[in-house]
Protein backbone atom coordinates (compact mmCIF):
# COMPACT_ATOMS: atom_id res chain seq x y z
CA UNK A 1 0.00 0.00 0.00
CA UNK A 2 1.39 3.38 -0.96
CA UNK A 3 0.46 6.74 0.47
CA UNK A 4 1.07 10.05 -1.27
CA UNK A 5 0.34 13.69 -0.53
CA UNK A 6 -0.38 16.35 -3.09
CA UNK A 7 -1.65 19.85 -2.85
CA UNK A 8 -5.40 20.27 -3.09
CA UNK A 9 -6.55 21.74 -6.42
CA UNK A 10 -9.78 23.40 -7.46
CA UNK A 11 -10.68 20.19 -9.28
CA UNK A 12 -10.67 18.46 -5.85
CA UNK A 13 -13.11 20.90 -4.23
CA UNK A 14 -16.32 19.06 -5.28
CA UNK A 15 -14.93 15.84 -3.76
CA UNK A 16 -13.97 17.72 -0.59
CA UNK A 17 -17.50 19.20 -0.42
CA UNK A 18 -18.94 15.66 -0.61
CA UNK A 19 -16.65 14.50 2.18
CA UNK A 20 -17.53 17.50 4.36
CA UNK A 21 -21.25 16.79 3.80
CA UNK A 22 -20.91 13.21 5.08
CA UNK A 23 -22.57 13.13 8.54
CA UNK A 24 -19.60 11.35 10.19
CA UNK A 25 -17.15 13.90 8.81
CA UNK A 26 -19.46 16.85 9.43
CA UNK A 27 -19.83 15.83 13.08
CA UNK A 28 -16.15 16.57 13.73
CA UNK A 29 -15.34 18.91 10.83
CA UNK A 30 -18.28 21.23 11.49
CA UNK A 31 -17.75 23.02 8.21
CA UNK A 32 -20.06 24.44 5.57
CA UNK A 33 -19.98 22.29 2.44
CA UNK A 34 -21.68 24.40 -0.20
CA UNK A 35 -19.50 25.04 -3.27
CA UNK A 36 -19.22 28.70 -2.26
CA UNK A 37 -18.14 27.88 1.30
CA UNK A 38 -15.58 25.30 0.19
CA UNK A 39 -14.15 27.76 -2.34
CA UNK A 40 -14.07 30.54 0.28
CA UNK A 41 -12.31 28.42 2.88
CA UNK A 42 -10.03 26.25 0.73
CA UNK A 43 -9.50 28.45 -2.34
CA UNK A 44 -6.81 30.62 -0.67
CA UNK A 45 -4.85 27.46 0.17
CA UNK A 46 -5.19 26.23 -3.42
CA UNK A 47 -3.82 29.60 -4.56
CA UNK A 48 -0.88 29.45 -2.12
CA UNK A 49 -2.14 32.43 -0.11
CA UNK A 50 -2.10 30.54 3.21
CA UNK A 51 1.04 29.53 5.08
CA UNK A 52 -0.42 26.09 5.75
CA UNK A 53 -1.03 23.33 3.26
CA UNK A 54 -4.27 21.62 2.27
CA UNK A 55 -3.17 18.21 1.06
CA UNK A 56 -5.10 15.44 -0.61
CA UNK A 57 -4.03 12.04 0.72
CA UNK A 58 -3.91 9.32 -1.92
CA UNK A 59 -3.91 5.63 -1.09
CA UNK A 60 -2.61 3.60 -4.03
CA UNK A 61 -3.40 6.58 -6.26
CA UNK A 62 -7.01 7.14 -5.18
CA UNK A 63 -8.29 9.99 -3.01
CA UNK A 64 -8.53 8.84 0.60
CA UNK A 65 -8.57 11.91 2.84
CA UNK A 66 -7.52 15.45 3.54
CA UNK A 67 -4.69 16.70 5.72
CA UNK A 68 -4.14 20.28 6.73
CA UNK A 69 -0.50 20.76 7.68
CA UNK A 70 1.21 23.86 9.03
CA UNK A 71 4.09 25.03 11.15
CA UNK A 72 2.38 25.84 14.44
CA UNK A 73 3.95 29.31 14.69
CA UNK A 74 2.43 30.30 11.31
CA UNK A 75 -0.97 30.54 13.02
CA UNK A 76 -0.74 32.63 16.23
CA UNK A 77 -4.17 31.52 17.50
CA UNK A 78 -3.18 27.84 17.19
CA UNK A 79 0.17 28.51 18.85
CA UNK A 80 -1.59 30.25 21.75
CA UNK A 81 -4.00 27.31 22.17
CA UNK A 82 -1.17 24.76 22.18
CA UNK A 83 0.90 26.85 24.60
CA UNK A 84 -2.05 27.22 27.01
CA UNK A 85 -2.11 23.44 27.27
CA UNK A 86 1.55 22.50 26.82
CA UNK A 87 3.70 25.50 27.58
CA UNK A 88 6.35 26.54 25.05
CA UNK A 89 6.18 24.93 21.60
CA UNK A 90 9.26 24.46 19.41
CA UNK A 91 9.19 27.07 16.61
CA UNK A 92 9.55 24.40 13.89
CA UNK A 93 6.85 22.07 15.28
CA UNK A 94 4.21 21.05 12.76
CA UNK A 95 0.50 20.57 13.38
CA UNK A 96 -1.96 18.42 11.44
CA UNK A 97 -5.69 18.19 11.07
CA UNK A 98 -7.17 15.43 8.99
CA UNK A 99 -10.19 13.53 7.80
CA UNK A 100 -10.84 10.19 6.16
CA UNK A 101 -13.15 11.00 3.28
CA UNK A 102 -15.14 7.92 2.37
CA UNK A 103 -17.36 6.04 4.80
CA UNK A 104 -16.10 2.78 3.24
CA UNK A 105 -12.56 3.64 4.38
CA UNK A 106 -13.50 4.29 8.01
CA UNK A 107 -13.34 1.60 10.67
CA UNK A 108 -10.91 -0.59 8.71
CA UNK A 109 -7.67 0.45 10.44
CA UNK A 110 -6.57 2.63 7.54
CA UNK A 111 -6.74 5.93 9.46
CA UNK A 112 -3.73 5.08 11.66
CA UNK A 113 -1.83 3.90 8.57
CA UNK A 114 -2.59 7.20 6.84
CA UNK A 115 -1.51 9.19 9.91
CA UNK A 116 1.73 7.25 10.19
CA UNK A 117 2.50 7.78 6.50
CA UNK A 118 1.63 11.49 6.63
CA UNK A 119 3.81 11.96 9.71
CA UNK A 120 6.76 10.16 8.09
CA UNK A 121 6.36 12.26 4.93
CA UNK A 122 6.18 15.38 7.08
CA UNK A 123 9.45 14.54 8.79
CA UNK A 124 11.05 13.90 5.39
CA UNK A 125 9.75 17.13 3.88
CA UNK A 126 10.41 19.23 6.99
CA UNK A 127 13.77 18.10 8.37
CA UNK A 128 13.77 20.84 11.03
CA UNK A 129 10.48 19.68 12.63
CA UNK A 130 11.27 17.90 15.91
CA UNK A 131 7.67 16.72 16.42
CA UNK A 132 4.12 16.85 15.13
CA UNK A 133 1.21 18.05 17.29
CA UNK A 134 -2.49 17.35 16.84
CA UNK A 135 -5.29 18.79 18.99
CA UNK A 136 -8.43 16.65 19.12
CA UNK A 137 -11.65 17.38 20.95
CA UNK A 138 -11.69 14.80 23.78
CA UNK A 139 -15.12 13.53 22.75
CA UNK A 140 -13.67 12.33 19.43
CA UNK A 141 -12.23 9.15 20.89
CA UNK A 142 -11.96 7.46 17.50
CA UNK A 143 -9.66 10.21 16.27
CA UNK A 144 -7.28 10.32 19.20
CA UNK A 145 -7.16 6.51 19.36
CA UNK A 146 -6.18 6.45 15.66
CA UNK A 147 -3.40 8.91 16.45
CA UNK A 148 -2.20 6.72 19.32
CA UNK A 149 -2.12 3.71 16.98
CA UNK A 150 0.02 5.83 14.64
CA UNK A 151 2.62 6.46 17.34
CA UNK A 152 1.29 9.68 18.88
CA UNK A 153 0.85 10.05 22.62
CA UNK A 154 -1.34 12.36 24.66
CA UNK A 155 0.96 15.01 26.13
CA UNK A 156 -1.64 17.36 27.57
CA UNK A 157 -5.33 18.11 27.90
CA UNK A 158 -7.09 21.41 28.30
CA UNK A 159 -9.77 23.70 27.01
CA UNK A 160 -9.80 25.07 23.46
CA UNK A 161 -12.57 26.31 21.20
CA UNK A 162 -14.29 23.28 19.64
CA UNK A 163 -15.17 23.29 15.94
CA UNK A 164 -18.67 22.06 16.70
CA UNK A 165 -20.61 24.08 19.30
CA UNK A 166 -22.21 20.90 20.69
CA UNK A 167 -18.81 19.74 21.98
CA UNK A 168 -17.29 20.58 25.32
CA UNK A 169 -14.05 22.55 25.06
CA UNK A 170 -11.84 19.77 26.47
CA UNK A 171 -9.16 18.77 23.94
CA UNK A 172 -6.31 16.28 24.04
CA UNK A 173 -3.04 17.29 22.47
CA UNK A 174 -1.12 14.41 20.95
CA UNK A 175 2.50 14.47 19.90
CA UNK A 176 4.76 12.28 17.84
CA UNK A 177 8.46 12.93 18.08
CA UNK A 178 10.83 12.45 15.20
CA UNK A 179 12.56 9.11 15.60
CA UNK A 180 16.25 8.66 14.81
CA UNK A 181 16.59 8.31 11.06
CA UNK A 182 13.27 10.03 10.26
Amino acid sequence: MTWELRRLTRADLPLLACWLADPDVHRWWFHAFTPEAVERDFGPGVDGLEPGEDLLVLQDGRPFGLVQRAVVTDYPEDLAAFERILGPVHPAAVTLDYLVGSAEDRGRGLGPQMLDAVTRLTFTERPDAPYVLVAVVAANRRSWRALEKAGFRIVGSGDAEPDNPVDLPLHHVLRRDRLPGE
